[in-house]
């Protein structure tokens, strides 16, 4: 369930500004999670890159928030953070304990496209030109932020080509 209780057909501006940065703050806390994981688990690089991936959600979120701001004021929002789950943000499943950050990279990918994925099944229903307009430019910037991952997995040596199995601990007799 990526989205429920939104009626595309009728929602405003206003509406669709106060999903995406509902979106982009789930996105941010996931990845703010998946970074302290990292960190517990001693996967250092893996963490990093979490980090950098929530510090970029934010910034996006605050910059909607601000162009919220600059239209609506403090009009109370009518979209709730219930109305959407995992639009943008890694499932929670991704997460492995000895996480490489090809690994990381790879989540944050797959979250990109799950967001693409999402503004592009919505736009079919957009009523409102100026919310369609919006819906197009979320679109184009979670391909832009695939391009930005894609680039640096190409930077990226290859995984060592363990898998999660072998830091698997046997079970030992009491």
């Amino acid at each position: 369930m990526a989205a429920q209780g939104i009626d595309f057909a009728s929602l405003s501006l206003m509406d669709a500004l106060d999903l995406a940065i509902l979106i982009e703050d789930e996105a941010k806390e996931r990845y703010e999670e998946f970074a302290a994981q990292m960190e517990q688990h001693r996967t250092p690089a893996a963490a990093t890159f979490f980090r950098l991936m929530a510090v970029n959600e934010a910034k996006h979120g605050q910059e909607l928030a601000g162009r919220r701001s600059q239209l609506f004021g403090g009009l109370t929002p009518t979209v709730t953070r219930a109305m959407i789950f995992d639009v943008e943000a890694p499932d929670y499943d991704e997460a492995r304990a000895f996480m490489s950050p090809r690994q990381a990279m790879k989540a944050a990918l797959a979250s990109e496209v799950k967001a693409y994925a999402f503004f592009v099944a919505a736009l079919p229903a957009l009523k409102d030109a100026k919310v369609r307009a919006l819906f197009e430019e979320l679109r184009d910037e979670e391909v832009e932020h695939q391009d930005l991952v894609k680039a640096e997995l190409a930077k990226l040596p290859p995984d060592s080509g363990l898998s999660d199995d072998d830091f698997v601990d046997e079970p030992a007799a009491q």
